[in-house]
């Protein structure tokens, strides 16, 4: 049985999108917002911070920080997605620019012919698209939350 899509989150930016130059990091900081304000939905509680697999998870395993206490910091407020990237950096590593592209690579297409393909294909049929309707977990996010059409 199909799930009902799109998952519309006002404030929940794209996967893509760049905080200097780094995918993801921004749309982690927006959840994490988001489910302070009760307005991120509830099954997506499990997934949150420091799964294992998941892309939060992901993206503070290659910053070298902790979930938690980069929640704390961004809930504290007074600071842009800029500056919680920089804090990130100074409290755990900065990645050099090509780092940065192998990270942004990795991300941006993740489902594509690798580990996450299955998952991608599950994803799929859970919103009652067909398997290679997208290629990539990126694609299907954005698809899922209404930002493209198909």
């Amino acid at each position: 049985m199909a799930l009902p899509y799109p998952t519309l989150i006002p404030g929940l930016r794209s996967p893509s999108d760049q905080i200097n130059g780094l995918v993801y990091f921004g749309r982690m900081l927006d959840k994490i917002r988001l489910n302070a304000a009760g307005k991120l939905p509830a099954d997506w509680q499990p997934m949150r911070g420091a799964v294992k697999g998941g892309f939060d998870n992901r993206c503070c395993s290659f910053l070298q920080i902790d979930y938690a206490a980069l929640e704390a910091e961004a809930l504290k407020g007074g600071r842009s997605d800029e500056e919680l990237l920089e804090w990130a950096y100074a409290n755990g590593t900065k990645p050099t620019e090509e780092q940065i592209e192998i990270w942004n690579g990795f991300m941006l297409k993740r489902g594509w012919r690798d580990a996450g393909t299955q998952r991608l294909n599950e994803r799929l049929a859970e919103i009652g698209l067909p398997a290679g309707t997208v290629q990539t977990m990126f694609e299907f996010i954005d698809i899922d939350e209404g930002r493209v059409t198909v």
